[in-house]
């Protein structure tokens, strides 16, 4: 696709209503023209041999074949990005981590409820920009709904690292991603065994989804996983997701880590924000922990990131070639906050050499 040339969508939803409503929402912006809309997977299937989109919007619920289903389809046989625009029902936003293990780009709520068609304009169409610059692949890190991994309890290896490797009680693992992040989030914490270090975890994704997420998580890896609570504490064999809007901090008292959540003015666009969380580790943990900046449009985590190094942090960047999206990683790589470079499969392993290394052995040149 040519920069200068509009990003052509297919809008993709049973609802006529909804169908005419997106098409509006995205009129007013000259980068992006809408090339058709189709109400169900088999006239989408023709509508994409023939308009040849860059990006595809996608309902979840349809007649004669579920989004999920025809989404599975499109990545094996012409995979292109596609947004996922379901409702904010537990059953939507349960079938909406479906559809990101599926290979799914975004999520979007669809316009009703608290989601006014006005806001959901502005959102989609940064959204759609952001897809239609993705690397599209076919992800499945999360298992299928239901299939749990925990019922086999041995810890995960490492290479360089003993099956029965100890971390130290007050270690930390602070992860920051966005765009393709839920399936790079899975496969991260699914390399990290039983009695790994406390994770806290910001994932762009909007209230009620991240409900779903960390449950899906906490499915298929050896830590616990759930979605985080004011005043959780942070122990080691859980990790925190920090709730749709709503920023998460890693606080200390007398007891040990714990984490706040609250609102707070939205920061590099978001809420919940990276930065947010790292800067506050930086703060709290310092060299005791480790920063990982995954796939994600922007620059949130970047500085955080930094600023986690500056306090003697090892902090990783997701590689470009494994990233949906190269551009949380890559500003973090400019500002010169990532330590280490690495592709997504190598980021869980490095990690635990990292933390299985005593605090003083660690040669590290800023104090904590």
């Amino acid at each position: 696709m040519s920069s200068s040339a509009p990003i052509r969508v297919l809008i993709v939803d049973d609802s006529a209503l909804v169908r005419k409503m997106l098409t509006q929402a995205l009129a007013a912006d000259p980068q992006i023209v809408v090339v058709g809309t189709a109400p169900d997977a088999f006239i989408a299937r023709d509508k994409i041999l023939a308009l040849n989109p860059d990006v595809i919007t996608l309902d979840i619920e349809m007649p004669r074949m579920d989004g999920i289903t025809f989404l599975k389809k499109l990545m094996q046989f012409k995979p292109l990005p596609v947004i996922v625009i379901s409702s904010l029902g537990s059953a939507g936003a349960a079938a909406t981590i479906d559809a990101l293990q599926a290979g799914a780009v975004e999520i979007l709520c669809k316009p009703n409820g608290p989601c006014s068609v006005g806001d959901l304009g502005l959102s989609l169409a940064e959204k759609i920009r952001t897809a239609a610059a993705s690397q599209v692949r076919n992800r499945g890190r999360f298992a299928p709904a239901g299939a749990a991994r925990k019922a086999s309890p041995q810890l995960v290896a490492a290479p360089g690292v003993g099956s029965a490797a100890r971390f130290a009680s007050d270690r930390i693992i602070a992860i920051g991603a966005s765009t393709g992040g839920p399936s790079a989030v899975a496969e991260v914490l699914a390399g990290l065994p039983a009695n790994a270090p406390p994770v806290l975890i910001v994932q762009h994704m909007p209230a009620v989804f991240t409900t779903h997420f960390a449950e899906r998580l906490n499915q298929e890896c050896q830590i616990e996983v759930k979605e985080a609570v004011d005043g959780d504490l942070v122990v080691p064999g859980r990790a925190l997701v920090a709730p749709g809007n709503f920023h998460m901090t890693l606080k200390q008292s007398a007891r040990g880590y714990f984490v706040a959540v609250g609102e707070g003015p939205a920061v590099c666009f978001s809420r919940p924000s990276v930065d947010v969380l790292f800067t506050s580790v930086a703060s709290v943990a310092r060299k005791k922990a480790v920063g990982v900046l995954l796939t994600g449009m922007g620059s949130d985590g970047a500085r955080g990131l930094l600023e986690m190094r500056n306090q003697g942090a090892f902090t990783v960047a997701q590689s470009e070639e494994t990233c949906v999206v190269f551009g949380m990683p890559k500003e973090a790589v400019r500002l010169g906050g990532a330590e280490a470079t690495l592709a997504l499969s190598k980021i869980a392993p490095a990690v635990l050499r990292h933390l299985a290394q005593p605090v003083a052995t660690l040669g590290l040149s800023k104090a904590g």
